[in-house]
């Protein structure tokens, strides 16, 4: 399959690379496929007529989407429906990502694909109409993953790093620091879920349509960076802090757990989130060959 990967040195960009077998991927540079040039980027997929392309480009710094809702719209929303209207017109599918932050948080058991979304911040907001974008605008042709809590071996470029990554800094820094307990999430690797994207795609049975990707089982913010020291072998107290999903003014969802129903029907299923950390955590405390 001819592949066009969007947002290629991000986490799970690079880790889709890694994770690749016999799909040929093209993989411009930033230089060459900007999603805050829409236009240029649907062109792109004109010009390269692929199979396939995957979107793992978006504007997900979410504080940031308050104060920037232009930027965050055009990336996430417009770049998007242009994407899926490039891939209709050449016959192509479609993957993009969005988040679990399309939900309210206002339950305490996991969203499925169909349940109603209620995004209660910019972020959301902008993730939302994307999705809604691409399955407007392609119907037949556009796969939306959902998502949660990604961190991988690439970090977050506009995060400053990833999740795990900070937390380990900061265990090896300070002997306590603060931790948020007031959301719930399901803390996902990048590398398993590149693992169970190329199965999806490569699956005869996979509709177009919204799907749920993430590690199974739940945890706080604050059990997954205790976990993440645990694992570590580091003696640094994590102190629970209940912000009540605010940033400031922003609102985040205090629950957002996503269940893997569509997938799992499919046969494809991610492991437990702890197996996944554990494995993340051994490979960065394993020294590196000359």
């Amino acid at each position: 399959m001819r592949i066009v990967l969007i947002g290629a040195t991000g986490q799970l960009g690079a880790d889709l690379l890694r994770n690749n077998g016999a799909h040929e991927i093209d993989a411009p540079a930033r230089d060459r496929l900007d999603l805050a040039r829409p236009a240029e980027a649907a062109a792109y997929l004109r010009r390269a007529r692929p199979d396939l392309a995957i979107n793992c480009a978006a504007f997900h710094n979410v504080p940031l989407c308050e104060t920037e809702p232009e930027q965050a719209f055009r990336v996430n929303c417009v770049a998007v429906r242009d994407l899926a209207l490039a891939c209709r017109d050449i016959g192509a599918r479609l993957v993009t990502f969005s988040s679990d932050y399309v939900f309210r948080g206002d339950r305490r058991t996991p969203y499925a694909e169909d349940d109603a979304p209620g995004p209660v911040q910019m972020y959301g907001i902008t993730r939302l109409a994307g999705e809604n974008a691409a399955l407007a605008a392609a119907p037949e042709h556009a796969i939306v993953i959902r998502t949660c809590g990604l961190y991988g071996r690439s970090g977050a470029k506009s995060k400053g790093g990833n999740f795990v990554d900070k937390v380990l800094e900061l265990a090896r820094r300070e002997s306590a620091f603060d931790m948020s307990c007031d959301q719930t999430v399901a803390p996902t690797s990048t590398d398993d879920l590149a693992r169970a994207v190329l199965a999806l795609i490569a699956h005869p049975g996979a509709r177009p349509g919204v799907y749920h990707l993430v590690n199974e089982g739940q945890c706080t913010w604050h059990e997954f960076s205790r976990a993440i020291v645990e694992l570590a072998g580091l003696a640094a107290e994590v102190r629970p802090v209940d912000r009540g999903g605010r940033t400031g003014d922003m609102r985040r969802p205090l629950y957002s757990v996503l269940a893997n129903t569509r997938a799992r029907a499919l046969g494809i299923a991610l492991r437990p989130w702890r197996d996944a950390l554990a494995d993340y955590v051994a490979a960065k405390a394993a020294p590196r060959s000359a």
